[in-house]
């Protein structure tokens, strides 16, 4: 039973660094501005999913 519930919580704690992930992985300029908002308001759904996108949102440079 503890194995199962150790396997829940890292996988839910992957889940809910995705955005950050997916910016590392992207290697964005403000990855640590998503890790922040990520871990600060994460939390939220709202926030969650702010994170996500701004992590999936294309960077224009000039």
């Amino acid at each position: 039973m503890r194995f199962v519930f150790a396997l829940l919580i890292s996988v839910l704690s992957l889940f809910y660094f995705l955005p950050f992930a997916i910016a590392f992985y992207k290697k964005r300029i403000n990855t640590g501005a998503i890790f922040a908002l990520n871990l600060f308001l994460g939390w939220s759904l709202i926030g969650w999913v702010i994170a996500l996108v701004w992590a999936l949102k294309a960077e224009h440079t000039i």
